[in-house]
């Protein structure tokens, strides 16, 4: 493969091997002798190489790819990438027989993370995430979306979604930016949660989204976190700022919040071990996506595994995502997940793809921008040298992306 670096607006892709991945990976999806045409950050045609139409007249720079295979750029769609602070002492002491749930009550938890993340300062913060961010590139990822919630009071949250919007201005990547305020009940209002959701509705995030910090709203609901009716007031504010809504849901068990949450329109409900059939009819009828997280399901030792049948028979499309935190799932590692979805839950390599990409596209509300290398589309494209896009789920440690393209320049 070569290319030259260039300012031009035109950016001729050849001799590719294409997953555009708007049709899963059938043999007939896949274009082979493929090419595509990138003018001002954005697909204008992509296709066989010889039915390419007549070119631009200006100058265009051209990539030779070798036979190599041309992907849309992974999403990441589940991240709680902005902290400070190290837990690696829960991880022993959950390898020693004490339960997530234990540790939480102990005091520590979410928690320990927010007072690491209270005392750090906004440049900490930034230093910290952008090297785990920088690694997420490095696997293929293009778009991360980043969740506040290890802050709760209004300082910490708007200096940990300040971080997510320096990084994508930063980094090339795109950043979704959630606020999960209702993450846990802050040590300041031990006891009185009820309190602690009307300053999250009241005061936090009306402030936060008149600062253009937040695209989407998230709730902890669980039985360690939040109820289904003070769920239901987080997501009644967010919707009245015209904010889009998500939930963590069912992960350690079924309180319902996957029903609450897509009856009321939420883009995506998370983690899901727990998930009942009446959830995924809600979520069948309402559009919602289910996010899948195997790394904290094998972080976590968990044995309980989401009802995975269940959701092919409702059209329930799946997402996957790292869910990269300090506590639960402490890996960077998208490729790694696509592994896990399929040797931990079941899923078809197909699924595990469209996981990455236009499944968790749909998560974030963003299928129009990325996901798939369709006409009009963000040129958001990874090339990698594998014979199969199967390659990418059954081999871990080997594959690495041979280039990483965001908005029509190599960066990578």
């Amino acid at each position: 493969m070569t290319h030259q670096d260039s300012t031009h607006s035109a950016v001729l892709l050849l001799n590719a091997n294409i997953a555009p991945m708007d049709s899963g990976i059938a043999p007939e999806s896949f274009i082979h002798n493929g090419a595509v045409l990138i003018e001002n950050g954005l697909i204008s045609w992509v296709g066989k190489e010889d039915e390419m139409p007549s070119l631009p007249t200006e100058e265009i720079r051209k990539i030779d790819f070798q036979g190599q295979w041309l992907m849309p750029g992974f999403i990441d769609c589940h991240t709680h990438l902005v902290f400070a602070g190290n837990r690696s002492n829960e991880f022993e002491k959950r390898l020693n027989g004490i339960s997530y749930k234990e540790i939480a009550e102990q005091g520590g938890g979410i928690l320990s993370t927010v007072n690491a993340t209270r005392a750090a300062s906004e440049d900490d913060l930034y230093t910290l995430a952008k090297k785990r961010a920088s690694a997420m590139l490095k696997n293929g990822v293009t778009t991360i979306e980043i969740k506040s919630g290890y802050g709760l009071d209004y300082e910490t949250e708007k200096r940990v979604l300040q971080v997510a919007k320096r990084l994508s201005e930063s980094l090339s990547v795109n950043i979704s930016k959630t606020y999960l305020g209702a993450h846990a009940i802050p040590p300041e209002f031990k006891g009185r949660a009820d309190e602690y959701i009307a300053m999250v509705c009241q005061e936090v995030m009306p402030r936060l989204a008149e600062a253009g910090l937040i695209d989407a709203v998230d709730v902890f609901c669980e039985n360690i976190g939040f109820n289904l009716e003070q769920t239901k007031a987080v997501f009644e504010q967010a919707k009245a700022l015209g904010l889009a809504i998500k939930g963590h849901t069912e992960q350690l068990s079924a309180m319902g919040g996957s029903e609450l949450a897509a009856n009321m329109g939420a883009l995506s409900v998370d983690h899901l071990e727990y998930l009942q059939e009446s959830d995924i009819k809600a979520m069948s009828q309402q559009g919602t996506i289910a996010t899948l997280l195997p790394g904290a399901f094998y972080y976590l030792r968990e044995t309980q595994l989401p009802p995975i049948q269940l959701l092919r028979q409702y059209n329930v499309p799946m997402a996957i995502a790292t869910d990269f935190n300090p506590g639960s799932s402490p890996i960077a590692s998208l490729p790694l997940m696509l592994n896990m979805a399929c040797t931990l839950f079941g899923m078809t390599v197909e699924e595990a793809l469209q996981g990455v990409t236009i499944n968790a596209a749909k998560a974030l509300g963003m299928e129009n921008q990325v996901g798939t290398l369709e006409v009009g589309k963000q040129a958001d494209i990874v090339c990698w040298d594998i014979s199969h896009p199967r390659d990418l789920v059954y081999e871990y440690g080997v594959a690495s992306p041979k280039m990483v393209m965001h908005k029509g320049k190599v960066v990578l």
